[in-house]
């Protein structure tokens, strides 16, 4: 029986392409990989830092990567820059999260995130998104100083929850992270929104599904 349904966050849960998508016209034809671009530096400026054992939160990592993307991309204006940051607080959730959750919830299982955001950030996510009713427990990994994939940030849930890992199901759009989450011992659900090919053969996901919409509970 799945105790807990523990979802990742950014790309997951949350659109994070939304904010660039907002100012589309502003930053141009290129600015769907601006968005990739800004996206890929915020997660390896997470990865790098945590084998550094140089944490800095995600707001700031996301901050920094978006200079980055700048400096690469000087084609698309740079006076966005206020604007996109401001959107990222806000970003739209996925059609069917909502009913998803409320779904789960009256089921009985226990709805949680487990996410590298800030807990700051992912209040303003949730609020946003009007989930705050639906969610009962938001785990960030700035409690601990180390982004996922690194055991700790998993084991916030088991702990805090009380649970053995394969009591919870838990699912995310990034591959790296579900080959995380099985190889500490979930059971993953790998939402592949974008129909990508599968890697980390050896910790594949107990299930794939090209949205949250037929997640079974």
């Amino acid at each position: 029986m799945t105790a807990a349904f523990v979802f990742d966050a950014y790309g997951t849960l949350f659109d994070v392409h939304a904010a660039v998508r907002r100012h589309a016209e502003q930053a141009g034809p290129d600015h769907l990989r601006f968005s990739e671009m800004w996206r890929a530096k915020q997660l390896e400026y997470s990865w790098v830092r945590t084998l550094m054992g140089s944490y800095r939160d995600f707001w700031k990592l996301t901050e920094e990567a978006l200079d980055y993307t700048f400096a690469r991309m000087p084609e698309v204006d740079r006076s966005l820059r206020a604007d996109l940051l401001s959107a990222y607080w806000k970003l739209d959730c996925y059609p069917e999260v909502p009913a998803v959750l409320k779904s789960l919830k009256a089921g009985g299982a226990k709805v949680a995130i487990l996410s590298n955001g800030s807990p700051d950030m992912l209040a303003a996510a949730v609020k946003n998104a009007a989930l705050d009713t639906v969610i009962d427990d938001v785990f960030s990994v700035d409690a601990i100083r180390a982004y996922k994939t690194a055991p700790q940030a998993y084991d916030m849930v088991t702990t805090g929850y009380r649970l053995y890992p394969h009591a919870v199901s838990f699912q995310s759009s990034n591959r790296w992270d579900i080959a995380g989450a099985k190889k500490f011992g979930f059971r993953t659900v790998w939402i592949n929104r974008t129909g990508l090919p599968d890697e980390y053969a050896d910790h594949g996901p107990d299930l794939i599904l090209p949205s949250l919409e037929s997640l079974p509970s």
